[in-house]
């Protein structure tokens, strides 16, 4: 049996392993290594009877350039899935340690703002700390009220032009 084959009937000691999809509208394969979602196998929809009815990818983002990902199309489960060991056994030799720890960086971010959403926190980058600005002209005030900022917009400008203010 190939390699590929010995992960879909899920054998605890190999890395790579498939997980079937919860998609209730087709069949599809998301296959893992570790814990990094390498690609998928799958039925396509939309497609006519007589047409290739299985597709197949692999590949990862982040850390993988793009172009790398290969796909591609056959007539059954078992075509795709050795279409795309191969794919796999071509690309993996030549993917560093890194790509896969950007990967899990990337899913560890993400989950993280997903919690702190779920929490209705904002990220620090939503967070402004402050609108208070000072004038070269001395004064501070609120750069989101017009009526407060229009009037320094000349000392602003005219500072800039001089180069005594940079933003």
């Amino acid at each position: 049996m190939s390699q590929l084959g010995q992960h879909l009937v899920r054998r605890p000691h190999d890395r790579s392993h498939p997980r079937r999809s919860d998609n209730p509208h087709g069949e599809i394969w998301l296959v893992y290594f570790d814990e990094v979602r390498i690609g998928t196998i799958g039925e396509r929809a939309g497609v006519p009877v007589h047409a290739d009815q299985w597709a197949w990818s692999v590949g990862f983002y982040p850390d993988m350039d793009p172009g790398r990902q290969r796909s591609g199309i056959h007539s059954s489960f078992d075509a795709a899935r050795e279409a795309f060991e191969a794919a796999w056994s071509a690309l993996l030799p030549n993917l560093s340690e890194n790509a896969f720890a950007e990967w899990r960086r990337d899913r560890d971010w993400r989950a993280e703002v997903a919690q702190k959403r779920a929490r209705g926190e904002k990220l620090a980058s939503e967070i402004i700390r402050s609108t208070l600005m000072r004038c070269p002209c001395g004064t501070t005030f609120d750069s989101w009220k017009p009526d407060e900022s229009y009037p320094h917009r000349a000392h602003i400008y005219a500072a800039q032009t001089e180069g005594k203010v940079r933003w």
